[in-house]
């Protein structure tokens, strides 16, 4: 389940309704999906071969619709980082600079765990929002932010767009941002 770390305060905020609730007064959802249905074969596997992608893909189908009918998302994938990912350090480089996107920018976590740094009101400030298989995050349009790894340092994803190229990242200077 997610948790949510508040940076100025290090208060913690926990509970699906309470993470619910705080992620709302920012416009960013947060939802649940049931990572119990995904075959074995799949769990906590992080170097998954394109038709093991499709078959994540096959396995939250439903949830991925239901996602496209609500939002007007037109393509996804799967991406799975970990150790043994092909130039890691210069993905988790680029992926840890705060910035935003013309798209809303969702992840679904099917497996290891990832953090989303949002940038709130001016009373919050930055907040990490810890997300473990499950949880599945949309952080609006124009809304700064970064996602990277947990010291886990393992992810798979689903990520959904709207542009069919996928995200692209706007910089953000923010001189009050500091990574914790």
């Amino acid at each position: 389940m997610a948790e949510i770390r508040i940076r100025k305060t290090n208060e913690i905020i926990s509970g699906e309704e309470n993470v619910r609730n705080f992620l709302n007064q920012f416009e960013v959802i947060y939802e649940h999906w049931d990572v119990n249905k995904l075959p074995a074969h799949l769990q906590e596997n992080f170097s998954l071969t394109d038709d093991q992608k499709a078959e994540v893909l096959a396995t939250f189908d439903t949830e991925i619709k239901d996602l496209v009918a609500r939002r007007g998302y037109r393509t996804w994938d799967v991406i799975t980082l970990s150790e043994a990912t092909p130039n890691i350090e210069e993905l988790l480089a680029k992926f840890e600079q705060i910035h935003t996107h013309t798209e809303d920018e969702i992840r679904a976590i099917v497996g290891g765990a990832g953090t989303f740094v949002i940038k709130g009101s001016d009373e919050i400030g930055y907040f990490d929002v810890n997300l473990l298989p499950g949880d599945l995050i949309s952080v609006p349009e124009n809304t700064v932010h970064f996602f990277t790894l947990t010291d886990d340092r393992k992810v798979v994803a689903i990520r959904l767009f709207v542009e069919e190229n996928g995200w692209i990242a706007h910089p953000f200077e923010d001189p009050s941002f500091q990574k914790a």
